[in-house]
């Protein structure tokens, strides 16, 4: 199974308002696994930069210009992505900016039930809880000390590890096992047993035997040895 983590940055929060996309970074994965494959672009959004958008980012408008415009990579973009799901943080706004791009250039829009989106995952599982790539990025121990400001391929790479925790995270199959004895290890400080045989040994057998026949005459599980004896 294909997917396409996906992030962008804009000079600002609305799309319909004049504001544009200014990065796109993209990463696969198959089968949940990320495969080392990318796509990532910065924009010239043919405008200025906002004082609030460049703090986020830190993109500005001077070093933008020399890049090339969203209408000169749409094509590379559209066929990294193909047609396969978009996990987003917060699906509604990046979807939101890259289809008034697409519909600027009179492109067909990506259909919206495409976008899986991890905020909506995150606030079903942590009911209450903060839902920022941080806030997750912190709940799940992953280290985003590089992220002094929002860029898009950094931030894709670090949702691909939010959205595999989201998932379930690693405990999957047999690696299960390993993890709860390594756990049980670490609180108990010692290793765990290996698993006794079931089967009682020949002294253990011979020693019970004695023991019923000490105890009990003429048992009657004996008696039917006796019988097969005779048929002999």
């Amino acid at each position: 199974m294909r997917e396409i983590v996906l992030d962008t940055e804009t000079t600002g929060l609305n799309p319909n308002g004049g504001d544009r996309l200014v990065e796109i970074g993209c990463l696969e994965l198959r089968n949940h696994v990320a495969t080392g494959e990318s796509f990532h672009v910065y924009l010239n959004p043919e405008r200025d930069m906002p004082e609030e958008a460049f703090r986020v980012h830190g993109l500005s408008a001077e070093f933008l210009s020399g890049h090339r415009t969203f209408a000169e990579e749409v094509q590379a973009f559209l066929d990294f992505i193909g047609d396969d799901p978009l996990v987003i943080h917060n699906a509604s706004f990046d979807m939101g900016f890259l289809n008034a791009e697409l519909t600027r250039l009179g492109l067909p829009v990506l259909a919206m039930d495409r976008a899986v989106d991890t905020v909506r995952m995150a606030r079903k599982r942590f009911p209450g809880a903060a839902a920022s790539l941080d806030a997750l990025c912190s709940r799940f121990g992953i280290d985003n000390s590089a992220r002094t400001k929002h860029g898009a391929l950094l931030d894709a790479e670090l949702l691909a590890e939010v959205y595999l925790e989201l998932l379930g995270g690693r405990q999957t199959g047999l690696s299960l096992q390993v993890e709860e004895e390594a756990g049980l290890a670490a609180m108990t400080g010692a290793a765990p047993r290996p698993p006794r045989p079931h089967a009682a040994s020949a002294a253990e057998q011979a020693a019970h035997l004695a023991f019923l026949q000490a105890k009990i005459a003429e048992p009657i599980w004996l008696r039917g040895e006796g019988a097969e004896e005779g048929r002999g």
